[in-house]
C-alpha cells in the first residue's frame, strides 16, 4: 500500500515524525548514558518507543487536531516511555542507573520532541493557509444549519487545508439531479464528500455511498444532533461540528502502510534471492524448449487507485491473440503441458515478486484483473472498485477462501469482492501472515481451481 492517496502527500508526515523522534531519543540516550553498551540500549528504547507510541496513539495528529490534543498525547507518551525506561533500569540493576539521570534524559528528550511536534504542526498549518498546499477539495450535500456551519468553518480556517467547492440543497426535489452532482464531483476531482444525514434520505445516502465506493471518494457524514446513531463510525470534530467517517481503511495509516511495505520488500527480496535466482533459469529452459515465445508473459492490469501496471508471469500458454481478452478455462487448449504444472503449483505467479519489489503490488491484497475484465466487472458488480483502495496482491483473502481462478458465475466474482472488501476494512499484519501461511498450505494440498 502506498503512503499517499489521490495525489496527496500527507503520508510523509508520520514517517518523518517517527524518524525525527527516534533520532532524538537515541542521540540523547548516547549522551546521557555513556557507560551503557550502546547497541542493546538503543535497540530497546527504539523498539519501546514504537510500541508505546502505538499504545498511546502518539502520532494520531490530523489536520483538524487541536493544540490541547497534542499536549495530551505528549503527556500520555511521556508517562508510558518513562515507565519503560525505569523498568529497563529495574531489570538491569547491574548498570546502576541514576534515577536523576533517567529523569533528566526523559525531560530533555520530550522537550525537544514537543518543540519538533508543535513546530511541524504549525508549519503545516501555515503552509496550507498561505501557500495553499496539501489541499483537499470537498463538497457538502444537504443545506442545513449544521452543514452551513461546516462550510463557514472550512472557509474561515484555511489552515485545515480544505476547499469546499459547493453546498447543495437536497430539499428541492424537482430540481435535484443526483447524477449531475456525481459528474460535478468527478470533473472537479473532489476528494471528500460531506453528507447531511438529516436532509438526505436513505436512497440518497445509498446512492452517494455506492458512487464513492466505485469512484474512490471519501464519504463523511454530518449527523443530526437531535438523533442518535446506533452504528459505530469514526467520530471527529472540525471546530465544534461533529463529523463521521463512513469507511476507514487501516492501510490509510502511514505507519501501517510503511510496515506492510517494509514486509513486502524483505519478503520479495528473500524469494527473489533464495528461490527465483536458481528457479528462473530452470523454468526458462523448459519453457523455451517446449514452445516458441518469450519466457515471461507481461499483461497490463489495474492496481492501486485504478492505475495500470505491467504484471509479470512465467508464460504458461502458447502465444495467442486472446491472451489479454479471455480468461483461462478448465481444459484450455492454449495451456502448454509444462504450463499446466506451473499453474497447478502457482509457480507461474512467482515473477510477480518483482512487481512487489517495484511497488506495483503487495504480497497480500486483492488479485488484479485484466483491464477488459475490470471494465466489465466495474459496470456489473456493485462496489467492485473498492478493491482499488489498496495495492493488488500475489495472494489474498478471497483466493484462500475458495474464490481463486476462473470466474464461472456472478457468485464467484461477488464472493471475491466481498472478501476483498472485508480484507481492506479489517487489515492487520497478522491477517497478512495468516493468508500467506494459508496460501502455502493450499498450494501443497492442491486446489480444484488451480488450472
Amino acid at each position: 500500500m502506498s503512503l499517499f492517496k489521490q495525489g496527496r502527500y500527507s503520508g510523509f508526515i508520520k514517517p518523518i515524525s517517527y524518524v525525527a523522534d527516534l533520532a532524538l531519543i537515541n542521540t540523547f540516550g548516547l549522551l546521557c548514558f555513556e557507560d551503557i553498551y550502546p547497541l542493546s540500549f538503543l535497540l530497546f528504547i527504539s523498539f519501546g518507543w514504537v510500541i508505546t507510541s502505538l499504545v498511546s496513539s502518539f502520532y494520531e495528529v490530523h489536520r483538524f487536531s487541536t493544540i490541547i490534543r497534542i499536549l495530551k498525547l505528549l503527556f500520555r507518551q511521556i508517562l508510558l516511555f518513562s515507565l519503560l525506561i525505569f523498568a529497563y533500569s529495574g531489570i538491569n540493576l547491574n548498570l546502576n542507573l541514576d534515577p536523576k539521570l533517567i529523569i533528566k534524559y526523559i525531560l530533555v528528550s520530550f522537550f525537544c520532541i514537543a518543540i519538533f511536534k508543535y513546530l511541524m504542526f504549525f508549519l503545516l498549518k501555515r503552509y496550507r493557509s498561505i501557500f495553499k498546499g496539501n489541499i483537499r477539495k470537498t463538497i457538502i450535500l444537504g443545506k442545513t444549519p449544521q452543514s452551513e456551519s461546516l462550510e463557514k468553518f472550512l472557509i474561515e480556517t484555511p489552515a485545515y487545508g480544505f476547499i469546499n467547492k459547493k453546498i447543495i440543497c437536497f430539499k428541492d426535489r424537482p430540481k435535484l439531479n443526483i447524477e449531475a452532482i456525481f459528474d460535478y464531483i468527478s470533473n472537479e476531482e473532489i476528494d471528500e464528500i460531506f453528507c447531511s444525514i438529516s436532509e438526505l434520505n436513505n436512497e440518497d445516502l445509498l446512492a452517494v455511498v455506492n458512487y464513492a465506493d466505485n469512484n474512490l471518494k471519501v464519504v463523511k457524514f454530518i449527523p443530526d444532533r437531535s438523533k442518535v446513531l446506533s452504528k459505530k463510525l469514526q467520530h471527529d470534530y472540525y471546530g465544534i461540528i461533529p463529523i463521521l467517517t463512513f469507511r476507514t481503511i487501516p492501510l490509510d495509516d502511514p505507519f501501517s502502510a510503511l510496515l506492510k511495505r517494509v514486509f513486502d520488500i524483505v519478503f520479495s527480496l528473500a524469494v527473489i534471492v533464495l528461490i527465483l535466482s536458481w528457479l528462473t533459469p530452470l523454468i526458462a529452459l523448459v519453457i523455451k524448449v517446449e514452445s516458441k515465445g518469450s519466457v515471461f508473459f507481461t499483461q497490463s492490469r489495474n492496481g492501486y487507485n485504478f492505475k495500470s501496471f505491467n504484471c509479470f508471469k512465467f508464460r504458461s500458454m502458447v502465444i495467442n491473440p486472446k491472451a489479454d481478452l479471455e480468461q483461462v478455462t478448465r481444459g484450455d487448449a492454449r495451456i502448454t503441458i509444462f504450463g499446466q504444472l506451473l499453474r497447478k503449483t502457482s509457480l507461474d505467479e512467482m515473477p510477480q515478486f518483482f512487481n512487489v519489489l517495484k511497488g506495483d503490488m503487495s504480497v497480500v491484497g486483492p488479485r488484479p484483473h485484466m483491464l477488459s475484465h475490470t471494465d466489465m466487472y466495474a459496470k456489473k458488480i456493485d462496489k467492485f472498485m473498492v478493491r482499488h483502495f489498496v495495492k493488488p496482491g500475489i495472494t489474498g483473502l478471497a483466493q484462500v477462501s475458495g474464490f481463486r481462478g476462473e470466474v464461472e458465475t456472478d457468485k464467484d466474482i461477488i464472493g471475491r469482492v466481498q472478501h476483498d472488501i472485508f480484507y481492506i476494512e479489517n487489515w492487520s499484519f497478522f491477517l497478512d501472515l495468516k493468508i500467506i501461511f494459508q496460501t502455502l498450505y493450499n498450494t501443497i494440498r492442491g486446489e480444484e481451481k488451480a488450472y
